[in-house]
């Protein structure tokens, strides 16, 4: 096995930023929200006739469970209940991908790479 490549300090310095953020984790919860109208099946509706006069607006948690796709509608109180909890979702993704790139830059000064 060959020489590990080392991380720039500037490199070591967002690792240990978004340690420290990810260490302050708090629930949350996976998959997408979509806020949708429907128009109906029924030719006679109101719906098919005027925009705005289609269903809803529905409030739509998608995610995958098991591999499956699983979608939930939640009520106006759910999802301002469940909000913080989104929010924390997108903001741990967020940091993995600062990580995530701090990465690929160390791995991409890798001199070795020259020699492929």
């Amino acid at each position: 096995m060959g020489k590990r490549w080392t991380p720039s300090a500037a490199d070591e310095r967002e690792r240990r930023r978004v340690a420290a953020a990810l260490a302050e984790a708090g629930f949350m919860l996976p998959g997408t929200l979509a806020v949708r109208s429907y128009r109906c099946g029924k030719a006679t509706c109101a719906c098919h006739r005027a925009e705005e006069r289609m269903h809803g607006p529905y409030i739509q948690w998608t995610r995958s469970v098991e591999g499956k796709t699983l979608h939930r509608r939640l009520g106006e109180d759910q999802l301002e209940a469940y909000q913080p909890y989104f929010d924390e979702a997108k903001r741990i993704k967020d940091l993995l991908t600062r990580l995530e790139t701090v990465t690929l830059g160390l791995v991409e000064r890798d001199p070795r790479w020259e020699n492929k």
